[in-house]
């Protein structure tokens, strides 16, 4: 989730333009074994097999997004033929892989191309890359015992090759979400500042309210009503107060999603289940803060209310 290099890519089915280049898409140079450490699956076809590492076969792999977007599906995608700007040779699509967010959490999957990690030129010669990113998957991953282990055994293969940048996967995904998470936070108190003065003025309203009416429930209960019905009854009153303000303060979010937008992952800004949560939530803390003072005054002597008067 780091970004990487990318190039244009031709596909042999489709016709382009004189002097025109197709979209640049991400590049890859990766090893048999690179889906299923990374946590991710082929969605159609196969792996890079070690042979064709040893022995290498002009193949290559596209991302989910890539083959949807070039032939609709990724069935479709399997034994069509790419070529890389600046490179004569022709590669066969062997498998599609699930998408990987190589620009962060946060933004959308990129359109990828995954070459083998070795690759033979029209010349007969092997490439390979100068600089290569071991991806090892581990339970004991990120402690410093396993660091060590890993440095020696780097060190046994030749001790002039330094282990760099070790970082765990999970360090790379919330560096990708930090900005994102500051702002969350801050949203989140912010909503934490505006909802406890909101169940404090509600409480407040409805004692004063049930102050008022302690003469009127004095004789409510003189009469034959209970404390339970009193309850209710302002229990009912600031639930329809509450409900009509969190409908005003939903009917306003949904007017403000466009500003939440780029603060989302895995999340529409119009899920309803999000919205659902924050109304029950609303109506609970409302619920309370009428309940509350309710209560208390449905428990006084109706002879003491009548003598307050």
């Amino acid at each position: 989730m780091e970004g990487g290099s990318g190039n244009s890519v031709f596909t042999a089915d489709q016709e382009y333009a004189v002097n025109s280049l197709p979209p640049v898409r991400r590049m890859g140079n990766v090893s048999p074994g690179f889906a299923s450490s990374i946590g991710s699956r082929m969605v159609v076809g196969r792996d890079f097999g070690w042979e064709e590492m040893h022995n290498p076969a002009q193949v290559a792999i596209v991302s989910e997004n890539m083959a949807r977007e070039l032939w609709r599906t990724p069935q479709a995608a399997l034994g069509k033929r790419i070529l890389m700007a600046l490179n004569p040779e022709w590669r066969e699509v062997v498998g599609v892989i699930a998408d990987l967010r190589d620009d962060g959490i946060q933004r959308e999957a990129p359109t990828i191309v995954y070459w083998p990690l070795v690759a033979k030129t029209a010349d007969g010669r092997f490439r390979l890359s100068r600089n290569v990113d071991f991806l090892i998957r581990s339970p004991r991953s990120g402690s410093a015992a396993f660091v060590q282990e890993l440095r020696q055994a780097l060190a046994a293969v030749n001790p002039n090759l330094p282990l760099a940048n070790v970082r765990t996967l999970e360090s790379v995904y919330n560096r990708s979400l930090a900005r994102t998470t500051f702002s969350l936070i801050l949203l989140a108190v912010a909503g934490a500042m505006a909802l406890i003065p909101g169940i404090v003025g509600i409480y407040g309203v409805i004692a004063y309210s049930v102050s008022r009416w302690t003469r009127d429930i004095g004789i409510r209960i003189a009469l034959g009503s209970t404390p339970t019905g009193v309850v209710r009854m302002f229990v009912r009153e600031g639930l329809r107060l509450s409900c009509i303000g969190s409908v005003c303060g939903l009917l306003a979010a949904l007017a403000a999603t466009s500003l939440m937008k780029s603060l989302l992952f895995g999340v529409s800004p119009l899920d309803p289940l999000t919205y659902g949560s924050v109304f029950l939530g609303l109506v609970l803390a409302a619920l309370l803060a009428s309940w509350l003072p309710a209560r208390r005054v449905a428990a006084v002597d109706p002879i003491d209310a009548l003598r307050a008067e």
